[in-house]
């Protein structure tokens, strides 16, 4: 069984909602955001994310790390 405590590694998938990867869609909702304003910003490079073919991803923990920076 992986150590999901381990904040060196990402494991992708799974329960817990730490390391959750989610589309633009979910993203756009966590953030109470339009879709095209997250994508937009994703592109950009002013919000963190990684394109997968033409989808983009987000892991929640990194964007509740950015929002924690950019309100401060």
């Amino acid at each position: 069984m992986p150590d999901y405590k381990d904040p060196t590694r990402v494991y992708i998938g799974g329960d817990d909602p730490v390391v959750q990867v989610m589309t633009s869609v979910e993203a756009a909702e966590y953030l109470k955001m339009h879709v095209k304003t997250v994508c937009r910003l994703a592109k950009e490079g002013k919000i963190p994310a990684k394109k997968v073919g033409s989808e983009w991803r987000f892991l929640r923990s990194v964007l509740d790390n950015w929002l924690a920076e950019s309100l401060v």
